[in-house]
């Protein structure tokens, strides 16, 4: 495999690289940011509106349902389109559906404003990745995916302070508005850095390669189907932590609930730090099937031993930051993984399309996980939950490695350039 064949961009300097990299992860972060902000406000949003916890949950489901049906339509808009336009488009939308939330007069509206915010979304995965593909030289890629990942993690973070504090002082409109201007300060971004991120260019010089293969033929590779049940197995484990992890460590080792609680931001500060390192890890490396592999190794191992309830409850909380860092380790390398593995195959010219369908296996995991985890933990099978979540991740690894034997294999002629 060469770098032509995954048609890399051409050296650039170090100050365009973090230019790119930096506008493209204030984008993914602000993704993140508003995958919270309607929870960060319901408890508002129930008080004035006579809402439930099953009602004011129906947006979010609106929003990761439309999120997870676009990111295959989006993929197409990007290799069509452009990935600049599309990622300019989708970031104008979240703006769009924070002024939205602030007009709402009901769940209608904030449903409405859900399903916008969910179009929004849509559009990043396959954006963002087609451009640092496109736009980051080689050497810096595991730099580039580090950073965004560690920018949805930073985004995840900063929501909920950011709205909870700006609905205190001054309502939660304000905080709705509020929300609008910061994705509209990164439509700001994206157009002042237009003339590194306009991806023309690069897009009508794959588009011949793409039209040789056929819209669709990426649908015939095996690869692309690992890589989507790779993101599959991961996010659904991630989505056990997320929505349990605190009564799960309240169960399994008798912590009170300060304690446990602490444990699912220990897990989350510790996964951010991990993907942060593994950007350095990755850029040392070209075996990333091997680094995949033995960190969710590890990050399984810790599980299964949580689950069996063999660790003293001091250690409870470690354990789960140690599944954190892990995990997120693995972040970068999985990334250039799915590069190599998936994208390669079928040339530039689907960059689009091939990240669209691939991550959408991280919505249809987080949509899946508390439908199969919520009830074993109704009926207080808790040690069955962290063992899924180890036998997910072990089986993330099997999907990661199957990947990387596809990646081996001899290339398509038209992946050729």
């Amino acid at each position: 495999m060469t770098t032509q064949t995954l048609a890399s961009p051409p050296p650039a300097s170090a100050r365009h690289d973090f230019g790119v990299i930096a506008v493209v992860a204030f984008a993914h972060g602000t993704s993140h940011f508003f995958q919270l902000v309607l929870p960060a406000l319901f408890p508002w949003l129930m008080q004035d509106f006579g809402l439930d916890f099953t009602r004011v949950g129906l947006a979010m489901s609106v929003f990761f349902v439309v999120s997870a049906l676009g990111q295959a339509a989006a993929g197409f808009a990007v290799d069509r389109f452009g990935a600049y336009r599309v990622l300019s488009a989708g970031v104008a939308c979240l703006g769009v559906a924070a002024v939205l939330v602030s007009m709402a007069q009901g769940l209608g509206g904030l449903v409405l404003a859900a399903a916008v915010a969910g179009c929004g979304n849509a559009v990043f995965h396959p954006a963002d990745f087609s451009l640092l593909n496109r736009k980051v030289s080689e050497p810096r890629l595991g730099h580039a995916f580090s950073a965004h990942g560690l920018s949805g993690n930073l985004g995840w973070a900063l929501a909920p302070v950011f709205i909870v504090g700006l609905a205190t002082l001054a309502g939660w409109r304000t905080a709705a508005l509020g929300a609008a201007l910061v994705a509209f300060a990164a439509v700001g971004c994206l157009f002042l850095a237009r003339a590194w991120l306009a991806d023309e260019r690069e897009r009508v010089a794959a588009r011949g390669q793409a039209q040789a293969a056929g819209s669709l033929a990426f649908l015939r590779l095996p690869a692309v189907w690992l890589c989507f049940l790779f993101f599959f197995c991961t996010t659904m484990a991630f989505g056990a932590f997320q929505n349990f992890g605190t009564p799960l460590l309240q169960a399994l080792y008798g912590l009170g609930l300060p304690a446990a609680a602490s444990g699912i931001t220990a897990f989350l500060l510790a996964s951010a730090a991990g993907v942060f390192t593994g950007g350095f890890v990755a850029g040392r490396t070209q075996a990333h099937d091997r680094l995949l592999a033995g960190f969710l190794g590890c990050s399984a191992l810790v599980a299964a031993t949580l689950a069996a309830g063999v660790l003293p409850a001091w250690a409870a909380v470690p354990a789960l930051a140690t599944i954190g860092f892990c995990t997120g380790l693995a972040g970068p390398s999985r990334d250039i993984l799915v590069r190599r593995a998936a994208v390669s195959r079928a040339g530039a010219g689907a960059y689009g399309r091939i990240y669209g369908l691939v991550y959408s296996g991280i919505d249809a995991g987080m949509a899946l996980s508390p439908l199969v985890f919520g009830p074993l933990m109704d009926r207080a099978h808790f040690a069955l939950v962290m063992a899924g979540v180890a036998a997910l991740q072990l089986g993330a690894v099997t999907v990661a490695l199957a990947a990387a034997r596809q990646a081996a294999l001899p290339q398509p002629a038209v992946a050729r350039s």
